[in-house]
């Protein structure tokens, strides 16, 4: 018995190392994530935002493990949701899904906007991207943007344009697009798109600057006409519609963008660990059919590269509200 406590002590130097590392191995965090992770989205179910989160959130569970749910939490241009995920621990199960809306144009148009977006936010990576097209009711006399550019200069009264609220990407849209072409449009906002294309169908207003996404089915159902797009590039949904650049119309292009932010601060593993998800996510084809159906165009760009693209944006809209006088909503 004696000899067995003498070698027992006479280990304790090897054991009690071996110890502390086991004890400081479990005390490293678990990687992530270890636990469910919120999508929040600042705009009601059913619109683009939510619908493109809907397409990732259950692939995204599926490629780490761990449930991304949605929560929708809308109001104020969707800057309410996105404050709610700039003041979230940055941890990363908090993590936002953003548009145009509230990462370039709330920014520029709510004088006291509780967030920065250069300051309180990470991009991670654009989702997706929706072109925005000029949509007209069947009876304006334009069937090409040569022709519908010649008839808004020609007109005495202008042609009115609807859009889903002051300062929303349509109005900016629309606005950029009457500059660009030297012609007055008189703006009539409503509370969101639908009502804004029911309107257009409806024949209440000549046009609108419009997503495409909620715009095509009206378009193949012939109660609309579609005469080109504002945005970047052709929409692989509807690649027959011609770009401004194409049409001979100098202008900055409007894309809606969705993407993922996550909060300052968010460690960087964090942020490479879900970009190198989302990217994977994306490259799904899938993934890429769905969004494709739904109208959009699949990005998958860097962090880098999506901060760049928000940077440039809120320069150039910005531009646009302010020479336009374009106020929020009362």
């Amino acid at each position: 018995m004696k000899s067995k406590r003498v070698l027992a002590l006479a280990m304790l130097p090897f054991a009690a190392p071996a110890l502390i590392a086991a004890s400081g191995a479990q005390a490293q965090p678990a990687a992530y994530p270890s636990k469910p992770v919120r999508i929040m989205i600042g705009y009601a179910p059913g619109g683009p935002a939510d619908l493109s989160g809907r397409v990732v959130a259950p692939k995204l569970t599926e490629a780490l493990g761990q449930t991304f749910f949605i929560e929708t939490r809308g109001g104020a241009g969707g800057t309410i949701g996105m404050d709610l995920v700039a003041k979230a621990t940055p941890d990363g199960y908090t993590i936002g899904l953003g548009s145009s809306g509230n990462l370039v144009m709330a920014p520029q148009l709510y004088p006291r906007i509780p967030y920065n977006v250069q300051k309180d936010l990470i991009p991670v990576a654009q989702l997706a991207m929706s072109a925005y097209v000029i949509a007209v009711n069947p009876t304006v006399p334009a069937k090409t943007v040569p022709e519908f550019i010649k008839l808004a200069r020609g007109l005495k009264n202008p042609l009115n344009y609807g859009t889903s609220g002051n300062g929303s990407t349509s109005h900016v849209a629309a606005e950029l697009l009457g500059q660009a072409i030297a012609a007055r449009l008189a703006h009539v906002p409503y509370k969101g798109t639908g009502p804004a294309l029911a309107a257009v169908v409806a024949g209440e207003i000549d046009m609108m600057v419009a997503d495409l996404t909620p715009a095509l089915p009206h378009a193949a159902s012939g109660r609309l006409r579609i005469l080109g797009t504002v945005s970047s590039k052709r929409p692989s949904a509807a690649p027959h519609l011609p770009t401004m650049a194409e049409a001979g119309v100098k202008m900055h292009p409007v894309d809606g963008r969705y993407g993922i932010v996550v909060p300052a601060g968010t460690p960087r593993d964090v942020v490479a660990r879900l970009h190198a998800a989302i990217i994977t996510v994306l490259k799904a084809p899938d993934v890429q059919q769905r969004y494709a159906q739904m109208g959009f165009d699949v990005v998958g760009d860097t962090p880098g590269e999506f901060a760049a693209t928000l940077k440039t944006e809120g320069e150039v809209f910005g531009g646009v509200i302010r020479r336009a006088g374009i106020k929020p909503d009362a």
